[in-house]
């Protein structure tokens, strides 16, 4: 698997390639697109992928 993650300044991580992406429990979350986002702000309703909420709360990193 070739996999490019690039932090974005006071945005989410985007996620470019093939990979897999499993959450706490080991079960398989599908990401609806490639690339897609990853949420490091810690507001996003839609975990572990960013809704874009860290532009309304303004996250700053």
């Amino acid at each position: 698997m070739s996999v490019t993650m690039k932090v974005l300044a006071n945005g989410p991580i985007v996620v470019t390639g093939d990979c897999q992406v499993t959450d706490a429990e080991g079960n398989a979350v599908v990401p609806k697109a490639n690339p897609f986002y990853l949420c490091r702000c810690g507001a996003s309703a839609n975990k572990p992928f960013c809704d874009g909420q860290h532009k309304k709360i303004e996250f700053k990193s």
